[in-house]
């Protein structure tokens, strides 16, 4: 297989590994108006671009048909994190093999005099973080004189986390008349002004729009209770049961709180986020590899430039913040041909959000509740029978076990005994609070059941202005009060505050939970108030949430927010936790 755009070497070196066309992007940056000029890429993660640029670099390398004698390095590529980093070295490395470059990298956690060491013998390209560039560069030991080309990767990521000085020092310590490939998944007004002063008359290229959604990932949205999430994720992770899944959380205090609970459950986790060590970080990846651990925590930017080829599920635990950020987490599935799956956890109240942004970003996501035990129990009965009867290879010794065991039990007790022992090593799923409509016909639903005959009702300061619904109110109500759904009768829910019946039998009882649960700055739901109300509400039907956006909650008015009801202050809600 030839690619005529291709210099010969780096075709070999496509033809080699397996490559039988060239992707979007990769197409793009070999076009006879992209060559010799800067580039400004915008490419979704998985659509190749290490290959691109590498491929787009070449003219400038290969400028006789050969590289020269490694010295100072020709090229120059910066990543935001030390994986991300050595992932393009590895592709690079693959590219380059049959024109004999000499690559070297300069990552934090390494050590730096053998990086030193490594730049003194001279190389054709560094592949670095932009810290330990920068500490090379001030040290004499990053000699960027002869630099032809310079490529910024992920250099949306890079601003966000603060390497604005770092890119300018080392920009600055280049040639005028160097070539720079500038790739970033968004184009914010830093990274338009890093563009204007470095770049020259710099060709746009786009190509996030073309493979927008990822053809491989299919996209699921789950609708949960907002203090539901963790069991739905648990029950997303058994449902699924992926060779790797990758769980996505916003901070890393919730990355730590969800990876103790998955650990306590039973399952094989590891955890990643900016808390972490290099070593720690190291093994946990390594872990991922030898399969030793099946599923990651991570925050966003401790997941950037990781590439797991067994990655198959992707579950957003906290919504993302935007369509980008999406695209960029799903990303990490759905690779090279394989399908995958990316999961987002819905909250009630925050259904409207995601739907906007899965039409900004142009994905058609299926809605559905989150698997019941019952779901995960049947697909488990298909997994072990298609794993028990996969054919295998026996030896004698498996024989002579077999026919000992044949011998004191029945065959059918031995089955019994293998599917026993198969199903002790799963995490037991979780109890969910029922469905959509179920949990609204038994909140709502004003009839007369045995016990509510007699009854006390209560008030709460939370109504339809604050996205008040009984989906996530009933188990509030259990949660403060110490009863269970059963307990609660006929709800209410005004434009300012909801009323709630509980039975007369269990009034004080619930009454004095709610007044020790009470947290008068609570960040969660122990802010919002519930007192006994003197008078039953106006008669009427259930209120039910009007369509249209509500103005946003003030304090002591808390609506849930991503990972569970919460306190709003000042518009903003607090400390999201799964």
């Amino acid at each position: 297989m030839s690619f005529p755009d291709v210099t010969p070497l780096l075709s070999e070196a496509l033809a080699a590994h397996g490559y039988t066309a060239l992707t979007p992007v990769q197409t793009q940056v070999l076009e006879p108006g992209a060559r010799s000029r800067d580039l400004v890429v915008s490419a979704q993660t998985g659509s190749g671009k290490t290959v691109a640029f590498g491929l787009a670099i070449a003219d400038e390398l290969l400028a006789e048909g050969k590289l020269p004698q490694p010295g100072a390095p020709l090229a120059l590529v910066i990543a935001p994190t030390r994986e991300l980093a050595l992932q393009v070295s590895r592709e690079l490395i693959w590219l380059y093999a049959k024109a004999g470059a000499r690559i070297a990298s300069c990552v934090g956690g390494m050590d730096p005099s053998k990086e030193r060491r490594a730049l003194s013998h001279g190389a054709h390209i560094v592949v670095g973080t932009p810290g330990r560039l920068r500490d090379h560069l001030e040290r004499g030991a990053l000699d960027l004189s002869a630099m032809r080309a310079v490529v910024l990767d992920e250099a949306d990521e890079m601003l966000d986390m603060g390497f604005r000085e770092d890119l300018e020092e080392i920009l600055d310590a280049t040639p005028s008349g160097r070539r720079t490939l500038l790739f970033s998944a968004t184009m914010p007004k830093p990274i338009v002004a890093l563009a204007r002063r470095y770049q020259r008359d710099a060709l746009r290229i786009s190509t996030v729009g073309e493979d927008r959604g990822h053809g491989d990932i299919a996209y699921q949205a789950v609708t949960v209770a907002p203090s539901q999430i963790e069991h739905a994720v648990i029950n997303l992770l058994r449902f699924h049961e992926a060779e790797t899944a990758m769980l996505f959380c916003a901070t890393r205090d919730n990355v730590r709180h969800l990876h103790a609970a998955l650990i306590e459950r039973g399952f094989a986790a590891v955890a990643l986020s900016g808390e972490h060590s290099q070593a720690e970080r190291n093994n946990a990846l390594q872990a991922l590899r030898d399969r030793r651990a099946r599923v990651c925590v991570a925050t966003d930017v401790a997941a950037r430039g990781i590439d797991l080829p067994t990655l198959s599920l992707v579950v957003h635990v906290e919504i993302p913040r935007d369509a980008e950020a999406l695209q960029h987490r799903s990303g990490r599935t759905g690779r090279a041909g394989k399908k995958g799956t990316a999961v987002i956890v819905v909250p009630y109240p925050r259904r409207k959000r995601v739907e906007s942004m899965l039409r900004g970003a142009r994905i058609e996501a299926e809605w559905r509740e989150a698997p019941t035990p019952e779901d995960i129990r049947r697909n488990d009965r298909e997994r072990l029978i298609a794993a028990l009867l996969e054919p295998v290879e026996l030896d004698e010794e498996d024989r002579d076990i077999a026919a000992r065991l044949l011998s004191e039990r029945s065959a059918e007790e031995i089955a019994a005994a293998l599917v026993r022992a198969h199903r002790a090593k799963m995490p037991a799923p979780e109890e969910l609070i029922p469905g959509t409509h179920e949990a609204q016909r038994a909140a709502q639903a004003e009839r007369h059941r045995p016990g509510f005959d007699d009854v006390v009702w209560f008030r709460m300061d939370v109504g339809r202005r604050q996205n008040a619904d009984a989906r996530w109110i009933l188990p509030l109500l259990c949660r403060r009060g110490h009863i269970t759904r059963n307990e609660v009768g006929a709800i209410r829910i005004g434009q300012h505050e909801t009323h709630f019946q509980v039975p007369s039998a269990v009034a004080r009882k619930f009454a004095d939970a709610v007044q020790r649960t009470a947290g008068v700055e609570g960040d969660d739901e122990s802010g919002i108030t519930i007192e006994h109300s003197p008078s039953p509400p106006s008669q009427g039907a259930p209120h039910k949430p009007r369509g249209g956006p509500p103005p946003k909650p003030h304090r002591g008015q808390g609506g849930p927010g991503a990972k569970g009801p919460r306190v709003f202050h000042k518009g903003k809600p607090k400390g999201p936790r799964p």
